[in-house]
């Protein structure tokens, strides 16, 4: 016998909820996907829109400022992306295997209540980062107000907590909209992800046109720094940190992949995705950005590397328009894939009967505004700063997961286990938590988060690079740390028994993607909404859902 419950046409995949599934691990939003639909256009379009942001573009700009030449930039650029690309197709398989989140998928390292632990750590990064990008944003959007109602820059006069009023308006606006498209759910951000890189392409290219054009091929220079040349050395090294701040700034949205990776077609499409999102889409953008800022030096006098700041000085009304909301296009691009989405499913896993995934995404908009983000992020070294200290937090997670997904797990996940709290289950480990995997963060996470916040003392023994490696140092220790603790005094065992049933990713099959069926008579338990506690939102955030059940 058939059971149908209709399924949107937008919804990005078909949740099952077995029987057995315990009601504190599981809601509709967390639960395992039977339709995985996204084609690697989708993952591509992903990429483009992480990527085209103006913190992208800021950072990427402010590596000239360490004193080596364009050329060196563009290889410091290329470099980062390759190894983010290697990176991600790692974190991408036991989440497009498994059919499920980031936050879930850590079940069966760090046991099925201590995956809370990384699920909170990515969640309050993911919050400080949507104020950091809303804020920038924001930014575009006052130079919009001033050119076409100047009288507006009496709202800038005086401020309060920081911020002009003007500012608060712009952030508030961008607040809304961000919020409007996610409330929406997991179809329409696909669907506004899927244009809105391509649209920041069209604008970023005839900005680009418009300046290399003004200024000539000739006056062209590939030297922008306004600093000493550096010996070979100095530039290898220099090269590298700057190679070593890229991965850091991508370090959130790769480590929590999973989340969007889950609704891969098949892992083959994730990686195709990858790879025209990634390398070949950023080396585009590097060469995009690396020809504009070279431009604004003869037609400004100035190097400018913020592209906000380039449309201000064009200063036509069509241009800053069209540049300005181009930009905050990108930026809620950015921050909805990157920093609304995570939160929304780590911070629904603390609580999943209390927290639905639209839920889990608000707590994370509100918290952005109590940061005051533009208190500490406005200041000329801040950028440097905080991508070290985020990837200092992320690092040790990230090898955590990789290590015990490929390493200790042999590749093997056994979906169902991941939502039981039985004594029995195989991830239930030491009361719901995994002790090596906890003490692995901390190894990992403890130098490397000193080795940001102690630059001077690291100058001063001659090593003050350190704090440019600071995701590498936490992944490395991380990834060795919980190594060594499961061959000295292994939790995660049981690995051989049952292998039939689970999702192993070194089977021929693990490529072929396409979810799975509910055999009939497994049944379908949607968990109710009321008193009794059950399932807030839906599919992804308020998506019509469903499960087919087949003979």
């Amino acid at each position: 016998m058939t059971q149908t419950q209709t399924v949107a046409d937008e919804a990005p995949g078909a949740p099952v909820i077995k029987p057995g599934y315990d009601p504190a691990l599981t809601n509709i939003d967390l639960a395992p996907l039977t339709k995985q639909s996204w084609s690697s256009y989708n993952i591509f379009a992903f990429w483009m829109s992480d990527v085209h942001s103006v913190g992208g573009y800021v950072t990427a700009g402010s590596l000239f400022a360490l004193g080596i030449a364009s050329w060196q930039v563009l290889i410091a650029l290329i470099a980062g992306i390759i190894i983010v690309q290697f990176f991600a197709n790692l974190v991408a398989k036991p989440s497009q295997l498994a059919g499920v989140p980031f936050p879930v998928v850590n079940r069966h390292i760090f046991g099925v209540t201590g995956a809370n632990v990384p699920a909170i750590i990515r969640g309050a990064i993911a919050i400080a980062w949507y104020g950091v990008q809303t804020y920038l944003a924001s930014t575009a959007l006052d130079i919009v107000f001033l050119k076409f109602w100047p009288s507006m820059a009496s709202l800038e006069t005086h401020k309060f907590a920081g911020l002009s009023a003007l500012g608060y308006i712009s952030y508030a606006i961008l607040w809304v909209v961000q919020g409007a498209v996610f409330w929406r759910g997991m179809g329409a951000i696909r669907r506004f992800i899927d244009w809105a890189g391509p649209a920041v392409y069209v604008v970023m290219i005839v900005l680009c046109a418009y300046l290399v054009t003004k200024a000539g091929w000739s006056h062209l220079s590939l030297n922008l720094s306004s600093g000493p040349g550096l010996d070979p050395l100095h530039t290898f090294y220099v090269t590298l940190n700057s190679t070593a701040l890229v991965v850091a700034y991508f370090a959130g949205p790769m480590l929590n992949f999973g989340d969007f990776a889950r609704y891969g077609k098949s892992f083959k499409a994730v990686k195709r995705g990858n790879l025209f999102g990634l390398p070949v889409n950023y080396l585009f953008f590097s060469i995009l950005t690396v020809l504009t800022a070279s431009a604004t030096i003869p037609v400004y006098g100035k190097l400018i590397t913020d592209p906000i700041q380039t449309v201000q000085q064009i200063g036509t009304g069509f241009a800053i328009v069209l540049g300005g909301l181009t930009f905050v296009i990108a930026t809620v691009g950015i921050n909805i894939v990157a920093n609304f989405i995570s939160p929304a499913f780590d911070f629904s896993n603390v609580k999943p009967q209390k927290i639905s995934w639209r839920m889990g995404g608000m707590i994370a908009a509100v918290g952005s505004v109590l940061l005051t983000p533009w208190n500490w992020y406005d200041n000329a070294h801040a950028i440097d700063y905080t991508l070290g200290l985020l990837g200092a937090l992320i690092g040790p997670l990230f090898g955590v997961l990789i290590c015990g997904y490929y390493l200790v797990s042999k590749q093997r996940i056994w979906v169902d286990d991941l939502y039981t709290r039985s004594p029995t289950g195989r991830y239930w480990f030491k009361g719901g938590y995994n002790p090596n995997a906890i003490w692995a963060v901390l190894i990992g996470g403890i130098p490397a988060v000193l080795a940001v916040l102690i630059p001077t003392a690291w100058s001063s023994l001659g090593i003050g690079w350190i704090s440019d490696y600071s995701w590498f140092i936490g992944c490395g220790l991380g990834f060795a740390a919980l190594w060594w603790l499961e061959r000295t005094r292994p939790v995660i065992t049981d690995l051989d028994r049952e292998v039939e049933i689970c999702r192993d990713g070194k089977s021929p099959q693990a490529d072929l993607g396409g979810g799975y069926t509910v055999p009939a008579g497994v049944g379908v338990d949607l968990l109710s909404d009321g008193a009794s506690g059950g399932v807030s939102g839906g599919v992804s955030g308020g998506e019509t859902s469903g499960v087919t059940t087949t003979p």
